[in-house]
């Protein structure tokens, strides 16, 4: 179980334990985060569940897949160092504590 830190844009937070194999997005869905919509359920086929990474976890996660690149791509202001799809995000213990922050919107 991991704890992770959601951070909605209006600077809400919202610090939820994750179970470990579920991915980022699942943790937020599970525990009605605002600002993750999740349209495609975790297939990494849109960008609906973006958000920034804290700079100091940007190193500590795997890198980013050509799948979740090319669907960046269509995200809300996406940054090329922080950006990352919480589907993409495989929980363990090594995410615990990771902090994410929502996009002002999701599209």
């Amino acid at each position: 179980m991991a704890k992770i830190t959601y951070i909605e844009h209006n600077g809400t937070e919202h610090v939820v334990d994750v179970p470990t194999g579920l991915t980022v997005m699942e943790g937020a869905r599970d525990n009605s985060i605002p600002g993750i919509e999740a349209d495609c359920g975790g297939a990494c086929a849109c960008s609906t569940c973006h958000v920034y990474v804290d700079a100091a976890w940007v190193d500590k996660l795997p890198p980013k897949d050509d799948m979740e690149e090319d669907m960046l791509d269509f995200a809300f202001e996406p940054d090329p160092a922080r950006s990352r799809l919480t589907c993409q995000l495989k929980v363990s213990d090594a995410l615990d504590g990771l902090i994410v922050t929502m996009p002002e919107k999701q599209i």
